[in-house]
């Protein structure tokens, strides 16, 4: 139908600005969480955008209802001060026709929150949470500052006096005290680089000399290279790492490392997210049917329906408040669980169910008290 084409393209361009809005504003809150990470580890440029980009999808799950909310009410209340509406109704038009193109895409949508919620949100979320360990754990260590003592773990200190662009070092002194039997050693040396090895990291330094203090008979060991290398210790945690369940697939949920104890004990974690990854893309569904009740039910006032916007965008909060408070409480008890599709599907149903055909004598006698008086 050429009608509902219309009202389509145009609800579909008004959510697709007020998410891009959002999400800029979402983006640039996020960029100020790394900035200061991928600064202090001397990181590159490609890593900021790679952490703040992986960090966004997940945001899409409260962004695109609220879009889709948004772009209901500005359009439909266009519509409505532009006299189209009337005429839409005039033409014999329901109220629930008139909202076939929102719940269109309003199912468009959830489908699109659906692959979010169940795979591309806890994947980009996995990656980004193993590059911030990456970058806090591993080039803290290994991309030395130079002018300071850089503490490498609790064993190992490296002073670096310069730090060339090609990555080589001139004017280290490195600390290790790992080996509590034969004591701690002092290296110093001219010029070194880093290197990656099969068995790790290391530091290997040219012309320098190697101290070690004998604490049993008092003498000093030294000893002269050319050539010396240091293993450097495996950051902590960049191997191993227990995921979260907001990291894990919907398929992981489903299917934890039952021989993993954190796994064993968090079954019933696993099944609230699972669960939460179901029902949240339904929220876009519920915010478009509120809105649309809010703005097509009832007699239509071309100077403004500002009380209805509101009343839209307060029952949008509050909904929104209570599925949180529900997903608080699945945690603790399984009614919350229950509270959660309550909460989600009970606006979905009631909406429909208010623009029906069927319940139009319902809502004359609802929103047309006078005209029913005089009847």
């Amino acid at each position: 139908m050429l009608l509902d084409r219309y009202l389509f393209k145009q609800l579909g361009w008004a959510t697709f600005f007020v998410a891009l809005t959002l999400a800029a504003i979402i983006l640039l809150t996020q960029s100020l969480r790394f900035l200061e990470l991928v600064i202090d580890a001397g990181a590159s440029g490609t890593a900021f955008w790679i952490l703040t980009m992986l960090a966004l999808p997940r945001f899409f799950e409260v962004i695109l209802p609220l879009a889709l909310s948004i772009a209901v009410l500005f359009i439909y209340n266009r519509l409505t001060q532009e006299s189209e509406m009337s005429v839409m109704r005039a033409a014999g038009l329901s109220p629930l026709q008139l909202s076939r193109p929102a719940l269109a895409l309003g199912a468009i949508v959830t489908a699109f929150l659906l692959f979010i919620t169940l795979w591309l949100g806890p994947t980009s979320l996995s990656l980004m949470q193993n590059m911030r360990q990456v970058i806090k754990a591993q080039y803290s260590s290994v991309l030395f500052r130079e002018g300071i003592f850089n503490t490498v773990s609790d064993d190992i200190t490296v002073y670096v006096r310069e730090r060339a662009e090609n990555g080589d070092l001139t004017g280290l002194l490195i600390y290790d005290s790992r080996d509590k039997k034969a004591g701690p050693v002092t290296i110093m040396a001219t010029r070194g680089v880093i290197v990656q090895t099969d068995e790790g990291q290391q530091v290997v330094v040219y012309d320098g000399l190697r101290q070690t203090f004998n604490q049993k008979n008092g003498v000093l060991n030294r000893l002269d290279f050319t050539q010396y290398s240091v293993d450097l210790p495996e950051p902590e945690g960049v191997r191993i790492r227990w995921k979260e369940p907001e990291e894990r697939t919907f398929f992981q949920l489903l299917n934890p490392d039952l021989s993993v104890k954190r796994d064993a004990e968090n079954i019933y974690t696993f099944k609230v997210e699972a669960h939460r990854r179901i029902i949240t893309p339904f929220m876009a569904l519920s915010f478009c049917l509120i809105s649309l009740c809010c703005i097509l039910i009832g007699p239509v006032n071309r100077r403004g329906q500002s009380k209805r916007i509101i009343t839209a965008a307060a029952a949008v909060v509050i909904l929104q408040a209570a599925m949180l408070g529900a997903s608080d409480l699945a945690t603790k008890s399984p009614a919350g669980l229950w509270l959660m599709y309550l909460v989600t599907f009970l606006p979905i149903i009631l909406g429909l169910f208010l623009m029906s055909p069927r319940t139009e004598t319902l809502r004359h006698r609802l929103f047309y008290p006078q005209k029913r008086e005089a009847a």
